[in-house]
């Protein structure tokens, strides 16, 4: 691969879920222009909805979002971006949504949306997950009377040490300890009480300490400070989007300065731009996607990519690095069903 250049992981929707998508698909990146050229069918997996990577390993990580039984499946990366089966593990509950490696490599976390509980998977040398270790079961609800009749994690990361899970139906972001030896968790008092119907789905950990939150249900971004007994408290309150109409915000992400904050919405089909101080969060800019649906998007140098499942396509912007504004760069490109991107450059493979 030319030394400009990295690749993308696309994961997303196949036929189980109603979508379109054959697995895991593999773009190739122009870190000079940003343009994307599709590669073809990196594997065959179902539902592949989020990837996730070994901090040191050549490995790659994708949930199989699955009503019935859910999964993980592992492969190994080649140099050329080939994808080779590795290991498929049941997660022990319904539709897995999102997972993360712990920082160590030595356990991944996986949250089950449906069934509304996070398993833990500890990892063997070569990277390989095994049989889980624990599956923590959430409890509580929130106002929604459809979306909220039970816990539904959304995302789980580690941060400063402990494990932080997303819940959308119970309104919570749930703390946990994971203890390195047996690979169980214990839960801790809750990060964050979010107000309720917020139903938190995906979070942003910045290096102060503060927490971001985008609120699916009620179409926001919040923001938590610590405190000096090392609890977050409610800091900040904005809409995520300006666009009249319902909407589901989906991603956040940050550039490598943290001034800027971005967020995607579903319904309004837009990016919003915030300007971020570290106390106050300013939309300084809402642009359209180019698409429907926009999922998942990343930030990669002065490009912001972005997956937009019901178009079937990805949009690249450029990120003036002065403003912080995105502007749409060319056509999107064409891919089925996408959910999830994720970027592997080749000082990833060892």
């Amino acid at each position: 691969m030319a030394a400009n250049a990295e690749y993308v992981y696309v994961g997303g929707y196949t036929g189980d879920k109603g979508g379109e998508a054959e697995g895991i698909a593999l773009l190739r990146r122009d870190t000079t222009s940003g343009v994307l050229t599709r590669l073809g069918v990196a594997a065959r997996t179902p539902s592949p909805s989020f990837l996730a990577q070994h901090p040191t390993l050549p490995i790659l990580y994708a949930v199989n979002e699955l009503e019935s039984a859910g999964t993980i499946s592992a492969f190994t990366v080649a140099e050329d971006g080939e994808l080779t089966p590795l290991s498929v593990q049941p997660t022990g509950g319904s539709d897995p949504a999102h997972l993360s490696v712990t920082p160590d490599g030595r356990f991944l976390l996986v949250a089950n949306y449906t069934s509304g509980s996070v398993a833990v998977h500890p990892l063997d040398p070569e990277g390989a997950p095994g049989e889980r270790s624990d599956l923590l079961d959430l409890e509580g609800s929130g106002p929604d009377p459809e979306r909220q009749r039970g816990p539904h994690a959304h995302m789980v990361v580690t941060d400063r040490g402990r494990v932080l899970v997303a819940d959308l139906g119970a309104d919570r972001v749930w703390c946990c300890r994971l203890d390195p030896v047996s690979g169980r968790l214990s839960m801790l008092p809750p990060a964050v009480e979010a107000k309720p119907g917020t139903g938190p789905r995906h979070l942003l950990c910045a290096p102060d300490g503060t927490l971001l939150l985008v609120g699916e249900l009620a179409g926001n971004l919040t923001w938590y400070r610590p405190a000096a007994d090392g609890s977050l408290e409610p800091a900040g309150e904005a809409p995520s989007s300006t666009a009249e109409g319902v909407n589901y915000p989906s991603e956040i992400t940050t550039g490598r300065d943290g001034r800027f904050v971005y967020v995607a919405n579903r319904g309004p089909n837009t990016v919003s731009a915030i300007a971020w101080d570290g106390d106050r969060a300013e939309l300084i800019a809402e642009v359209p996607t180019g698409g429907d649906w926009p999922r998942h998007m990343i930030l990669l140098g002065d490009h912001l990519y972005v997956a937009n499942q019901l178009s079937h396509s990805v949009t690249t912007f450029r990120i003036d690095p002065d403003t912080g504004i995105p502007t749409a760069q060319g056509e999107p490109t064409a891919e089925a069903s996408p959910t999830c991107l994720l970027r592997w450059t080749s000082m990833a493979v060892r």
